[in-house]
């Protein structure tokens, strides 16, 4: 838990146990590594499109849905176009 500080007030992902990819800025957590992140968008991986970004506002995930979490350099995102991007979503996680 102390180890999610750092990332306070800083652009992070999250990569959810139903395969999302969450981008958002890290706006606090708590004991059982709830996350409440701010100006959230979903990034949707496609083959046939580019990445698709929904915004999504302010956003809780529970502690328990994620699967990682880390920090965003926002220059070299900033940098990417996203529509060029082609990737297959990431499958669910089971374990």
């Amino acid at each position: 838990m102390a180890g999610l500080q750092p990332y306070v007030d800083h652009r992070v992902l999250l990569i959810l146990q139903d395969g999302r990819a969450i981008v958002g800025v890290m706006a606090g957590f708590d004991q059982k590594s709830n996350v409440v992140l701010s100006d959230t968008k979903e990034r949707v991986y496609s083959m046939e499109e580019g990445v698709e970004e929904i915004p999504l506002g302010l956003y809780l995930v529970k502690g328990d849905q994620i699967v990682l979490i880390g920090e965003l350099d926002e220059a070299a995102d900033k940098a990417v176009d996203l529509s060029t991007i082609r990737a297959e979503p990431l499958p669910p996680i089971r374990y």
